[in-house]
């Protein structure tokens, strides 16, 4: 009797064989692939095979996100368009603001018949090199007085001032920073019109304003403009922000601690400013008025008298020298003479009255004898 099972149930060669048929397979294979590059077009086929039924197993995922990101879309746009339409109703109203204030500015300005101060005129400019003293805060910019930039001009870039022109060359110009330990700049505090002046400190990392009262109405984050009244820098440029205001009980004034507006040490590119005050110059004072006019008096007078003696050198000689014995003679000799001529006199008539005897006695005598 035969115990062999049918040939539907034939398992062929054992499992251990066909796991160490398959593995050697699979090694060459993958040596074969990444030596020779023998599976690229057999990869390539299959991907290209397969990517329909790939897109058909995703597409219930991509329905799904489409869903939630137009879901979240449609929320951001619908807040987000909330949000431009408030601001451009804020904007639109500053801008109808702005317009009424300068049709009020213009009326005014030609009801007091004022003319602009201001005329500017902007050089552009770019960074070449930091100078090579690290105690000063110092750059040089690729313009100089070929471009007519003049000494004393003010730089500065998008955000506001970023220090002035200390030195011209031909071709270059040496620019000293707004943090430069030496550097000063009036300024004014935009929401009270307080004026002062802000300077650099030495480690040229922030600003300080000096010389404020402690009373003073000055709060952390007041912004700081030029105030023009320099004639160096136009009115109105950002130069710094209040960044801390200390006030001790024992000083008189309080520290001030500012931050500059515009970005000074990673600025590249700048603009140099010239500009033109039309505004007058200060009048001089009284006493020295008084006083300037007091010397131009005196040296009109002493050239006069130089003018007078070079002109009649001889006749004022003349009528020193005869002024002087006639008033010797007027003033002394003849009063002296006056008084001591008629004693003289009757001295003199005594004496030839004593002698006429004698004399008349002496001619009888030798008259007698002849």
């Amino acid at each position: 009797m035969e115990y062999s099972p049918p040939p539907l149930f034939k398992q062929g060669p054992s499992a251990l064989a066909r796991l160490v048929f398959f593995v050697v397979l699979a090694l060459a294979l993958l040596v074969s692939d990444a030596r020779f590059k023998t599976l690229d077009i057999v990869r390539g086929v299959l991907g290209a095979g397969l990517y329909p039924l790939q897109r058909a197993a995703l597409v219930p995922r991509d329905v799904f996100m489409g869903a939630a990101d137009l879901a979240v879309t449609s929320t951001t746009l619908r807040t987000e368009n909330q949000k431009l339409t408030a601001r451009n109703l804020q904007l639109s109203l500053q801008a109808n603001q702005v317009a009424g204030l300068e049709a009020e500015n213009a009326h005014l300005r030609a009801l007091l018949d004022l003319s602009k101060q201001i005329t500017t005129h902007a050089v552009p400019a770019e960074i070449q090199y930091d100078t090579s003293d690290p105690f000063t805060q110092k750059v040089v910019i690729g313009v100089g007085s070929h471009q007519d930039v003049q000494n004393g001009s003010p730089v500065v870039n998008e955000n506001g001032v970023v220090g002035q022109v200390t030195r011209v060359y031909p071709m270059q110009s040496e620019v000293t920073l707004l943090t430069d330990k030496d550097q000063a700049v009036p300024v004014q505090v935009v929401r009270t019109g307080l004026r002062s002046v802000i300077y650099g400190t030495p480690k040229g990392e922030a600003l300080e304003m000096r010389f404020v009262p402690i009373s003073a109405d000055v709060l952390a984050g007041d912004e700081l403009v030029t105030s023009g009244l320099d004639g160096v820098y136009p009115p109105g440029l950002p130069v710094a922000k209040v960044a801390r205001v200390d006030k001790l009980a024992d000083t008189a004034f309080a520290r001030v601690v500012c931050e500059p507006v515009a970005t000074v040490r990673g600025a590249k590119q700048f603009l140099v400013l010239h500009y033109q005050s039309n505004v007058p110059p200060r009048p001089a004072e009284p006493e020295a008025a008084s006083a300037a006019a007091g010397k131009d008096a005196k040296g009109k007078k002493a050239v006069k008298a130089a003018d007078k003696t070079a002109a009649k050198p001889s006749d004022n000689a003349a009528d020193k020298t005869a002024a002087k014995p006639a008033d010797k003679t007027d003033g002394k000799t003849p009063a002296k003479s006056a008084d001591k001529a008629p004693e003289k006199i009757a001295e003199k008539t005594a004496d030839k009255n004593a002698k006429a005897p004698a004399a008349d006695k002496a001619m009888a005598a030798s008259g007698g004898k002849r």
